[in-house]
């Protein structure tokens, strides 16, 4: 059975538009996982953490055969090879991949929490989702349009 996805992708380090693209590539070549869209890239300032540089910002659609916890260990495994570093929380990041949704699923578990938790609140996460995905609905949270209106965070520059 194929499913929908959503992916959020950030980076601040080693190029950061050179690395999100590269993330597009690295998402479509996931086992069982194609790439059906992909939003512009968008500029932000850090969340949580301050001291470091901007980041950019894309989100991914994907269709996958693979389950939740499949997917975010190829996430897992994408962000590493790329040469994440987990040195403290919201450190910057060479490629942060953040599974936002999967179909209409919410679950909670110690490795995965869908939809995000935070992704509602994020217009670093709102605008490219609702450029690819303009009526999407977010499980428990609602449109992810109506979201991104109420939302704070809206210092976002779309770049292309």
């Amino acid at each position: 059975m194929t499913h929908r996805a959503f992916i959020a992708i950030g980076s601040n380090l080693q190029d950061p538009a050179s690395q999100v693209n590269k993330a597009f590539e690295l998402l479509a070549g996931i086992p069982e996982t194609h790439l059906t869209k992909r939003s512009s890239l968008y500029l932000s300032a850090p969340v949580g953490y301050d001291n470091q540089p901007d980041f950019i910002n894309a989100v991914a659609e994907v269709s996958t055969e693979l389950t939740p916890q499949q997917l975010l260990q190829c996430l897992l495994a994408t962000e590493n090879a790329q040469g994440r570093e987990r040195s403290f929380a919201n450190a910057p990041r060479v490629l942060d991949l953040d599974l936002l949704l999967y179909d209409d699923r919410v679950m909670n578990t110690t490795e995965l929490t869908l939809p995000h938790p935070r992704m509602h609140e994020r217009g670093f996460v709102l605008y490219p989702l609702v450029e690819i995905a303009p009526d999407i609905e977010i499980p428990a949270k609602g449109n992810a349009q109506a979201l991104l209106n109420a939302c704070s965070d809206n210092n976002i520059e779309k770049l292309h």
